[in-house]
């Protein structure tokens, strides 16, 4: 199983800013004043060496996961980051076959407004599928494509589209591969889903506020991430600005770490990172979130990734 992060950005797409990346640029050049850099043979191994924040970004995309597993693709979400994934699938498959089953969370605009720029669903052979569990489905993508929003209908595009209404708690299967449903807290619903194939399971739980978090109280989330090797978990929020916005349905690092060990997950990613905060925000919020978890592991295992676009983990 192989996961590829393509947008890990909650709310709204946050491109990088010129200002930003002109601090990124002072703070390297200044780094290799002090190093004495003079060889241009070694600033490649130079640029690799730099801190996280100042040499690479997590991107400005929203939400979308690609999972192959048991020769399918799946598309976890249709936010910006749809798009670029559809580029290099239309790279990646030359024939006009390709078949993609978009799995949606929930019908938020950061999870489905880069659909509309999906390349390969203006393919003629192309078979696209969305599964959702809201009532309504097909209705609410037609929707974002009506001519007051967008010049090309759904009916234009011309790859075969069909939408899969799923059962808000359930399992279902797209080929070998098995899928649960689970209901998860936010403003207009939002579900997780455990995919599993092959001994390996993966969940993707973005968009979710957890506010009863006694052990009575999460019970049902517990068996539902139980022993997953992969939680994919909505930590957009620090713990003070979970407070200031209660009930505006995300979660944070702690929390997720705090759930994440209850349930004997194996490796933890954080995504759905808050608009506002910048590559240096999310870098000090990560650090933070490691010196958390060696208070709370005791003698568990758990490895933790911030989500960046191109992350890339097998199972």
């Amino acid at each position: 199983m192989k996961i590829h992060f393509w947008g890990v950005r909650g709310s709204i797409a946050t491109p990088l800013t010129n200002s930003e990346l002109n601090s990124k640029i002072r703070i390297a050049l200044q780094k290799a004043i002090e190093v004495g850099l003079s060889d241009i043979s070694k600033v490649p191994e130079f640029v690799e060496g730099l801190p996280w924040h100042i040499g690479r970004t997590v991107g400005g995309d929203t939400s979308c996961v690609e999972v192959e597993a048991g020769g399918e693709l799946l598309i976890l979400d249709a936010g910006t980051g749809i798009r670029t994934l559809g580029l290099d699938l239309t790279r990646r498959h030359s024939s006009n076959s390709l078949s993609a089953h978009i799995i949606l969370s929930h019908t938020h605009w950061d999870h489905i407004c880069g659909f509309p720029f999906f390349v390969p669903a203006y393919i003629p052979g192309n078979k696209i599928t969305f599964y959702g569990s809201h009532g309504m489905l097909e209705s609410r993508i037609r929707r974002q494509q009506d001519s007051e929003y967008f010049p090309v209908s759904l009916d234009a595009m011309a790859a075969d589209i069909q939408f899969v209404q799923l059962e808000k708690q359930g399992r279902f299967n797209i080929g070998e591969v098995e899928i649960g449903t689970f209901p998860l807290n936010h403003p207009g619903g939002c579900f997780a889903y455990r995919i599993s194939h092959n001994g390996k399971t993966v969940v993707y739980a973005t968009d979710s506020e957890y506010q009863d978090l006694a052990q009575s109280g999460m019970q049902s989330c517990f068996r539902f991430f139980r022993g997953a090797d992969l939680l994919i978990f909505d930590a957009q929020y620090t713990m003070i600005e979970s407070v200031d916005k209660e009930n505006w349905g995300h979660s944070t690092a702690f929390v997720g770490i705090d759930i994440a060990l209850e349930a004997g997950i194996k490796t933890l990613v954080f995504t759905h990172h808050e608009p506002t905060y910048n590559d240096q925000k999310l870098w000090e919020i990560f650090q933070d979130s490691k010196k958390y978890l060696e208070i709370q592991r005791g003698d568990k295992q758990l490895a933790l990734h911030m989500a960046y676009e191109g992350l890339e983990i097998n199972l």
